[in-house]
């Protein structure tokens, strides 16, 4: 196994080496050069031959946005994760950054410099994994999977919420001797093999006419969610709900951002609103979204602040639980690249009240694990990949409205 190598660009010299330490102490992942501005690393980049880019804002000399603009004018395709702290301060500047072509974005949470860079460690291992990982095999290499580097994330939580309850050094003692006893097979949604033979759902019902579009979607989303809309049908007549997996006070400004490229008008969802055709509707960070009838029949969307499903909030399970209760069978639900499992359960209940259901398929997903997992579970009646999924719902919905 080749590891997979990551650039740093960040004017901070201290930050450039607290970044270093997190990767040179991940299996499977190696530094392979640091700049302190954009200019340096254009100098650099052909030395590097970086897998992925993680990148500051502002920096002296060229910053991050005029880095990205170099790197589009100049056809240059390794993928960008930004990683800045003026990032949730100037939500407008990380989302102009996503538009320019970066891959994601991490913000960093108030506090010292230290503490910032471990509180989002796991985060950027992830995003790192999945992004330079997808990267490293379109150009011949063989890296690690995405699920290798998830489960180290979830044994790194594991040893320190141990750590917190019995201290340190008996926490290590533990683990040790965990170490050394069999282990727990991996979860199919932590397996880095292909996926298995579909289960066999009996639908409740035949799928009817469309009234609704759901969507689930995490990592690798916000570039996969601009390929979609702007070439989704300009007359599609179904509104469409979406679950992106993002921080709160960014999806406004995403929403905003996909609404310049996307013929349909997209939004940010808003609490008690009712659910007009063509409109696309994006769930708010930090908030649940479902659908709910009124007592007049109408259909509206809410928002909650319930606990996190799967690990997120929003969460596609949510979304696609009320839509399998409220449309049964008058629904298309879609879910797409991601790891781990949100939105997998619910999408096989949507397919076991009779909805369409499509899933990305494993070539074109930067992490094939949400999809995988509805695949599993039989709750996807079609792979699709993406330069295929706007045509395919758009197909889908005017064949059956």
């Amino acid at each position: 196994m080749e590891d997979i190598s990551v650039a740093i660009c960040d004017d901070s010299a201290l930050m450039r080496n607290l970044i270093s330490r997190v990767i040179d102490e991940t299996e499977g992942l190696t530094v392979a050069g640091k700049a302190m501005n954009g200019k340096f690393l254009v100098d650099k980049l052909s030395l590097f031959k970086p897998d992925v880019i993680v990148l500051d804002i502002e920096m002296p000399e060229m910053t991050g946005v005029e880095f990205l603009r170099w790197r589009k004018q100049n056809k240059v395709d390794i993928p960008v994760i930004i990683l800045s702290s003026i990032a949730e301060k100037g939500a407008a500047v990380t989302i102009e950054c996503l538009e320019l072509g970066a891959a994601d974005f991490i913000t960093k949470p108030n506090g010292s410099i230290s503490a910032d860079i471990s509180s989002v460690s796991d985060r950027l291992i992830e995003l790192i994994a999945s992004y330079g990982g997808s990267y490293a095999r379109r150009h011949g290499k063989h890296v690690r999977s995405s699920e290798f580097f998830s489960n180290l994330g979830s044994d790194r939580l594991v040893e320190r919420k141990l750590a917190t309850a019995m201290g340190k050094e008996k926490a290590q003692e533990f683990l040790a001797n965990k170490s050394a006893a069999p282990s727990a097979p991996t979860p199919s949604f932590l397996s880095s093999t292909g996926p298995k033979a579909p289960a066999v759902i009996e639908p409740l019902r035949k799928p009817g006419k469309i009234e609704v579009i759901a969507i689930g979607i995490s990592t690798g989303g916000p570039n996969a969610l601009r390929d979609v809309f702007k070439m989704i049908d300009p007359h599609l007549k179904q509104p469409v709900l979406v679950v992106q997996h993002m921080p709160a006070g960014f999806t406004k400004e995403f929403a905003n951002s996909l609404n310049k490229i996307c013929a349909l008008n997209v939004k940010e969802a808003e609490d008690n609103e009712p659910i007009e055709s063509g409109n696309i509707y994006i769930a708010p960070g930090n908030y649940h979204i479902y659908v709910e009838q009124s007592n007049f029949g109408k259909k509206m969307l809410r928002l909650s602040q319930e606990p996190q499903r799967n690990g997120h909030r929003p969460s596609a399970d949510v979304l696609f639980e009320s839509v399998a209760k409220i449309y049964q069978n008058h629904a298309l639900g879609v879910i797409m690249t991601g790891m781990g499992k949100d939105g997998a359960v619910e999408l096989a209940e949507m397919r076991k009240q009779g909805a369409w259901t499509l899933g990305q398929d494993e070539a074109t997903a930067i992490v094939y694990g949400m999809p995988k997992v509805a695949y599993e579970l039989g709750g996807v009646q079609k792979q699709v990949p993406l330069d295929k999924m706007a045509d395919e719902i758009s197909k889908l919905a005017r064949e059956n409205i």
